[in-house]
């Protein structure tokens, strides 16, 4: 199961901006455009961490914070387009554990959910890897090693390889591959995913050529194996 980061803001451009940041980097993200919304879904599902926006159409995400701690330790970074200090510090006094304002590189407020979550104690990655599972991602140096060699890749098979380790068994059409790891995909074609992958293909066949790691599955995508 991946981590659950639930977004509260009303601009769906924002949150859809959010959303992608996040499922980039491993999470599973939900949204809410009210605080109604967003008490329904904390009752139905695990959240890790809530984002909220200070100004929501039922109400202020101070109020909504209010309530979430009135039922849970929930950590939560506020997000406000307004520049007073004061709604730093009312967010701060309250309680939450940060605050971004807008507007915001989707990267820096990805870093901060990572950093709220390592805090807390929460696992800000994506889901638990097989132990036994021939792949090292070193996120820090953009390496990853394959069998105890390290690869020698491009950006985006890197991209590619480190969201396929990241969910192994979880297949991604190439759309999907496409919109997850090249910045701007609409001016890419899909057969550029077949080509990094056959590429990548080959780099770990010359390293352990018994077995294919990357499986392919006719009319839907790829996947990596998840049985070492």
């Amino acid at each position: 199961m991946r981590t659950r980061i639930l977004i509260v803001d009303d601009e769906e451009p924002i949150a859809d901006m959010i959303m992608y940041a996040l499922e980039t980097d491993g999470f599973e993200p939900l949204w809410a455009a009210t605080g109604r919304e967003c008490l329904d879904l904390l009752r139905r599902e695990a959240i890790s961490l809530a984002i909220l926006d200070v100004g929501l159409p039922d109400g202020s995400g101070f109020d909504l914070f209010k309530e979430i701690r009135r039922r849970s330790d929930l950590p939560v970074l506020f997000l406000t387009a307004r520049s007073e200090e004061i709604d730093r510090v009312l967010g701060l006094e309250l309680g939450a554990d940060d605050y971004v304002l807008k507007p915001f590189s989707p990267r820096e407020l990805s870093a901060r959910v990572k950093a709220i979550l390592r805090r807390s104690g929460t696992r800000a990655s994506g889901p638990e890897i097989n132990k036994r599972m021939p792949f090292v991602v070193d996120q820090a140096r953009y390496s990853i090693s394959y069998c105890g060699n390290a690869l020698r890749l491009s950006r985006y098979e890197f991209k590619i390889l480190q969201l396929l380790i990241e969910r192994p068994g979880e297949v991604f059409s190439r759309a999907r591959l496409m919109n997850l790891v090249w910045e701007e995909a609409e001016f890419s074609l899909e057969r550029t995913v077949d080509t990094h992958i056959k590429t990548l293909r080959a780099k770990l066949k010359q390293i352990d050529d018994s077995v294919d790691p990357i499986q392919t599955h006719r009319g839907l995508g790829y996947s990596l194996r998840e049985e070492w």
